[in-house]
This record gives C-alpha cells, sequence and structure tokens, in this order.
C-alpha cells in the first residue's frame, strides 16, 4: 500500500529514511489532531521555486518552502515545494545540520496545514517553537 506521505525529487537530491520520515510527519498531523489525506514532498532547485514563487504567490524572492494547501476540515492534504538549495545555504547561514534544517522546512509545510501563520512576528515566534516541538518527534519511536 502507498504511503499518503510520498517524497519525490526533480534534483540530485533524494531523502534518505523516507518511511521514518514520513512516519514521523504523521505523528505531527496526529499531534494535531488531524488526519493525513494525502502529501507530496516536492524537491527541487531555487530556479524551481522562484519560478513558482513569481507565477503563484507574485513574490519575486528565493524561499525555502511552498505549500500548496488543499486541506479541508481535519484531512491534510498538501503538496509542498523544497528547495534543496536553500535548505543547504540556510543551514549555513543557522549553524545547524543540513537534516535539522531539512526537518525543520519539512514540519513548518505541515504547520502550515494545520492553519497555523508565520506572517507576524508573534506567529513566526509561535511557529518556531512548534517547529522545535515537533522535530522532537522524529527522534521518538515510531509505529
Amino acid at each position: 500500500m502507498e504511503s499518503p506521505i510520498n517524497f519525490y525529487s526533480k534534483t540530485k537530491f533524494d531523502l534518505k529514511s523516507k518511511k521514518k520520515h514520513a512516519d514521523w510527519l504523521k505523528a505531527v498531523i496526529e499531534s494535531e489532531e488531524k488526519e493525513v489525506e494525502g502529501i507530496n514532498y516536492i524537491f527541487c532547485s531555487d530556479e524551481d521555486l522562484l519560478f513558482m514563487n513569481q507565477r503563484y504567490l507574485d513574490h519575486d524572492t528565493f524561499t525555502d518552502i511552498i505549500t500548496f494547501d488543499y486541506s479541508e476540515d481535519e484531512s491534510i492534504s498538501a503538496e509542498i515545494y523544497i528547495s534543496i538549495d536553500r535548505v543547504k545555504e540556510n543551514s549555513k547561514n543557522f549553524k545547524v545540520k543540513f537534516e535539522n534544517e531539512l526537518k525543520r522546512v519539512l514540519v513548518h509545510g505541515i504547520l502550515h496545514c494545520c492553519g497555523y501563520g508565520d506572517s507576524t512576528e508573534e506567529s513566526k515566534a509561535k511557529m518556531r517553537a512548534l517547529e522545535n516541538n515537533k522535530m522532537e518527534l522524529f527522534h521518538v519511536e515510531q509505529k
């Protein structure tokens, strides 16, 4: 049976431990009292995400993630595009391991689908705290 959380790549990046990541993200969603309908993560380049940012969001900036949220009620459904270039750059800038920055971005998209925003300083701080909290679930033994 195919997982409701899938990972695809338009770049040379290949996510290791896909099942462990999918199980963790499912646990995050369940911790928010939601259920997974279907989530596709697409890893891509800065150029891919810049094009999407310009075309769909009218933003002319690089970004690490764009989430297309199709969720309804308590059912989470989304396409989440992540720039591996940006995650690498941010991991260097923030002096964190690439894997940790990637987890932060993976969970960031889920949190948006769960109704959390990050457009104000207060909501950004709440989002960061939630990211940290949910990242701890990655190390919890999964089913």
